[in-house]
């Protein structure tokens, strides 16, 4: 199975997730990725998994996930035989991924500016924390500041203005960010189609952070006034929230055709008394008595747990969601049967599948990910390098 990338090279010159993750995608797809990291430690994000309260594993899950696919060239970028190594590479390639700060690109002499000359078909693809202009454009950033904090997102998710900012997961904005570059990147490609031409295409953590927070950040922009931040329990909309099952679970209600499915729910919670309540009749009086709403649904789902409450409340037209653990994932059957979790090529593990699909396009089974400088040999003899020039290049510390 050779994908629809078939035979397009992509070198991924970056560390961490937003930008190799684009990478990753594209060699779901069949593109061939060389991952282009420092010899000894590799890339950075090799360590991720031992840094303090991360989860104990044998397997090192965040490259498995990140580093699929891909051949590893432990290259040293701050000489000048490696540089010589990297532009016969450029020369080559199609795609050319980096995520090094502009200041930092200069100096390793891989601008856009300084590749596009080696190969006028090439697509530069660089991604940042704050943007390429400006006074932050050198100021490194993680999806946790950049993205999820700079954006508003980290005190929009808060239940109230006196609660704690909320911590965002590993890679949370990463691999959002990593389906931007990857939209850039191909829609890059489908220009080259058209003009022969590569370019240069960017995308920051910074800006898919307001993206993602788009709605109210539009609000704000338009001047809009915002009403108070209210918790849970006084939440302005009963059918809209989210309650806690006997097994203290919990599950999310969204019921935005309320007017006709409020008597569906008082039913399915064996309350049709509610129905008729003087207090509830119309949807503003639900609204106006929400928080006694709240009260009443809390002593309602408190009665079962979340596996009953799905039985009770599935095929009857309302919408509603499992707030998910990460103890489910691995046997949920809708998960695995729509392929979002897929097996490694030749293994039982599961993986996490890129989240698009084309019809007569399938994706390459996942491989397993490189170990550091694994493919060095392989990738340079590919190049045109020889035996006795690989062993000079070993010689002076250019590639590992």
């Amino acid at each position: 199975m050779d994908g629809i990338f078939e035979g397009l090279k992509v070198l991924d010159c970056a560390s961490f997730i937003a930008a190799p993750a684009a990478a990753t995608v594209l060699s779901d797809f069949g593109a061939q990725v060389i991952k282009i990291e420092p010899p000894g430690l590799g890339d950075p994000y090799r360590n991720l998994p031992n840094l303090p309260g991360y989860p104990v594993s044998a397997h090192n899950f965040a490259w498995l996930l990140d580093g699929r696919n891909k051949r590893s060239l432990a290259l040293d970028l701050s000489g000048g035989e490696d540089k010589a190594v990297l532009y016969r590479l450029v020369a080559q390639a199609d795609v050319f991924i980096t995520n090094f700060p502009p200041a930092v690109r200069r100096r390793l002499g891989i601008t856009f500016e300084e590749l596009q000359p080696l190969n006028a078909r090439l697509v530069y693809a660089s991604f940042t924390g704050y943007g390429e202009k400006g006074d932050e454009a050198d100021k490194p950033g993680f999806d946790s500041n950049a993205y999820w904090a700079r954006s508003g997102l980290m005190d929009l998710v808060r239940a109230d203005e006196n609660t704690t900012p909320a911590r965002s997961v590993a890679g949370m904005g990463d691999h959002p960010c990593a389906m931007a570059l990857y939209g850039a990147i191909v829609t890059a490609l489908y220009k080259r189609e058209r003009s022969g031409k590569g370019s240069h295409v960017s995308s920051n953590l910074m800006a898919n952070g307001v993206w993602a927070a788009g709605v109210l950040a539009q609000a704000k922009l338009c001047g809009a006034k915002f009403q108070e931040r209210r918790p849970r329990e006084r939440a302005l909309n009963a059918v809209t929230n989210h309650y806690r099952c006997k097994d203290g679970r919990w599950l999310i209600l969204s019921l935005l055709n309320e007017e006709r499915q409020w008597p569906t729910l008082a039913r399915c919670l064996d309350r049709e008394d509610l129905i008729a309540d003087e207090r509830f009749i119309t949807k503003a009086d639900r609204h106006a008595r929400s928080v006694e709403l709240i009260r009443i649904f809390d002593e309602v789902f408190a009665m079962k747990s979340l596996a009953e409450w799905r039985a009770i409340l599935d095929g009857n037209g309302l919408v509603f969601g499992v707030v998910g653990i990460l103890d489910d994932m691995p046997r949920d059957r809708q998960m695995i049967e729509n392929e979002v979790l897929v097996p490694f090529d030749n293994d039982t593990m599961l993986t996490v599948n890129s989240p698009i699909w084309i019809d007569g396009s399938d994706k390459i089974k996942p491989r397993r990910a490189p170990d550091i400088g694994e493919h060095t040999d392989e990738v340079l003899r590919e190049a045109g390098y020889d035996d006795a020039s690989i062993l000079k290049l070993r010689e002076s510390g250019a590639v590992a």
